[in-house]
């Protein structure tokens, strides 16, 4: 998949292969859903990111159905009844960092990135916050936002309405390194 990813970025120009490109492998997105009836959570360790430090352009990448839960029947009803993992197997984001950052300076800036969240098969144009730390053994971006349903149509069977929220709280983390050819 981390292939085909960096493939489909090059293709299209949007990253060049350079110095000037990090990867995160293994990043993090998580989210939490609370209502009065039900607490969901679910994490997946699995999402692949560039970022191209000299163009400020960013991609991030993740299979749904790798989200763990804490229970396999909401597992089994997050991919099947409401993301539709099959149908809608990706989730993306593609978009560019607003601030100039000098990444040859170590420190911690806030950041906000504008760009492309494509989920459940819709696109919807984001201005994602965050913190992004440069140091020398590489770069910590972090980032909370909140998804409502709605918008990506993710609809909420009445029956269950009360267990889900109508907004998610989305966290991730990603730890990049400069990358390299295997």
């Amino acid at each position: 998949m981390k292939k085909l990813l960096l493939a489909v970025l090059i293709g299209m120009g949007r990253i060049a292969v350079s110095q000037d490109v990090f990867i995160a492998r293994n990043g993090e997105t998580s989210f939490f859903s609370e209502t009065p009836l039900e607490n969901i959570s679910a994490l997946n360790k699995n999402v692949t990111a560039l970022l191209n430090v000299k163009t400020g352009e960013m991609v991030v990448k993740m299979q749904t159905a790798q989200f763990v839960f804490p229970n396999k029947l909401m597992e089994e009803h997050f991919n099947e009844n409401y993301m539709e993992s099959d149908k809608y197997p990706t989730a993306t984001f593609s978009g560019k960092l607003v601030e100039t950052i000098d990444f040859s300076k170590e420190g911690t800036y806030q950041i906000s990135a504008k760009g492309i969240l494509l989920m459940h098969g819709v696109k919807k144009e984001r201005t994602l916050d965050g913190k992004l730390t440069v140091a020398k053994t590489g770069l910590l971006l972090t980032c909370d936002f909140n998804v409502p349903l709605t918008d990506h149509k993710i609809e909420v069977p009445k029956l269950v309405f009360e267990k889900i929220a109508e907004v998610i709280a989305v966290k991730t983390k990603f730890s990049f390194i400069p990358f390299t050819k295997n």
